[in-house]
């Protein structure tokens, strides 16, 4: 006799939502901070001259930042 698999139900946000996604920007630089075994990530905004880097941390911190952002023009087209 088979017996029936367990079903693996799998975990969502309490308000139903996938992770938060950083908006694409044409001035973020993201720099591979990690090692070969663990991944990391820091981010700069170099707007509005792409010459001068504000360091906003790593990718869970500069997120909200990103997101919050105002400036017209920098989001690439497929997220305004």
């Amino acid at each position: 006799m088979a017996l029936p698999l367990p079903v693996m139900v799998p975990e969502v946000d309490a308000h139903g939502l996938g992770p938060t996604r950083i908006r694409r920007c044409s001035y973020r630089r993201v720099i591979d901070a990690g090692a070969a075994s663990h991944r990391a990530y820091d981010v700069e905004c170099l707007y509005p001259d792409r010459m001068m880097p504000i360091p906003l941390g790593n990718l869970e911190s500069a997120t909200p930042i990103c997101n919050a952002c105002c400036a017209t023009g920098i989001f690439r087209a497929d997220e305004d």
